[in-house]
């Protein structure tokens, strides 16, 4: 089995958007430029093809596509963790075999959406993604967007299985995320790595000063060097140094989602001159009412003048 990576990826990695020109086709030289950027600005792994990657409406030899660029591009300058997941279990798996074909370094899988499986609906689909396939593969929990919600004693079913390397854990929900952490400590620590990511950037500084790994971060594209020297220091036990900057941009955590992820995180991008804003229906442009909204975070958090 592949050897797992998770210590070697600590901190804030970037849930990186999909470039698209005005015509809704993938903008891959602007993907590159981002790319460059987060090599440079410390990020510690970039997510392609995430919720933020807007994965439902690339189709899969787009979705394949994005992968590829994102793998060659980054020339194993930064950890590439492809996102893979769908509602069906085949469709998961021809995803995950095309980023191990391509060279990822991980996969990003999201619970099956909209079918709404049991709990052992959901082992066993992840169990035959990561058997099928040989790529460490982090589960990602996000029940306000699946519906159907990873449960923590099936977590801990799958946190077992050795390419089963970690956790994005966007339930929001601090208590249950301490909970799974005292959980891994106890119980698979002593066996294996297994890291545990907040995908809530409201939330996620506070679970990395109770163990956690780091967050999978929206807010990370549009201020990626506050966000990976904040949990740089976090990690570091420099907690004041983290909160500091948390001070800073915190407000980009919540305005970000002043409308659907990733329709303000696009906006912001192209108000920076990094890419277009244009995101493919059914998303559609960061209304009138919030661009104020949105540029308001972007002058508190230091982004603008």
């Amino acid at each position: 089995m592949a050897t797992s990576i998770t210590p070697s990826i600590r901190g804030s990695i970037v849930a990186i958007v999909t470039p698209m020109q005005d015509d809704g086709s993938l903008d891959l030289a602007a993907l590159k430029r981002l790319i460059d950027w987060h090599v440079e600005s410390g990020t510690a792994g970039i997510v392609v093809v995430g919720t933020t990657g807007e994965s439902p409406t690339v189709s899969m030899d787009e979705n394949c596509l994005l992968i590829e660029t994102a793998v060659k591009h980054s020339n194993a300058r930064i950890p590439i963790i492809a996102g893979t997941g769908a509602n069906s279990t085949a469709e998961a798996v021809t995803l995950t075999e095309f980023a191990k074909k391509v060279g990822a370094n991980a996969c990003l899988s999201v619970v099956p959406y909209y079918n709404k499986p049991t709990q052992e609906g959901l082992y066993q689909h992840f169990k035959t993604i990561v058997e099928r396939v040989d790529l460490p593969l982090i589960l990602y929990n996000v029940p306000g967007r699946t519906v159907a919600d990873l449960g923590l004693e099936t977590t801990m079913r799958l946190a077992e299985l050795p390419n089963v390397i970690g956790i994005k854990d966007a339930t929001g929900d601090l208590a249950r995320g301490t909970e799974l952490l005292r959980r891994v400590r106890a119980q698979i620590a002593p066996k294996k790595a297994f890291a545990v990511y907040s995908g809530n950037d409201d939330s996620a500084l506070a679970l990395t000063f109770v163990g956690g790994d780091g967050v999978i971060s929206v807010t990370a594209n549009v201020a990626p060097k506050q966000m990976a020297d904040m949990y740089r220091h976090a990690l570091a036990g420099a907690i004041d140094k983290a909160l500091a900057i948390n001070d800073v941009i915190s407000p980009l955590h919540f305005k970000l989602f002043v409308e659907a992820n990733p329709i303000p995180a696009k906006w912001a991008l192209a108000k920076m001159g990094r890419c277009g804003a244009a995101v493919r229906l059914p998303m559609t442009p960061l209304s009138a009412a919030a661009v104020p909204v949105v540029e308001s975070a972007m002058r508190e958090s230091g982004l603008t003048q």
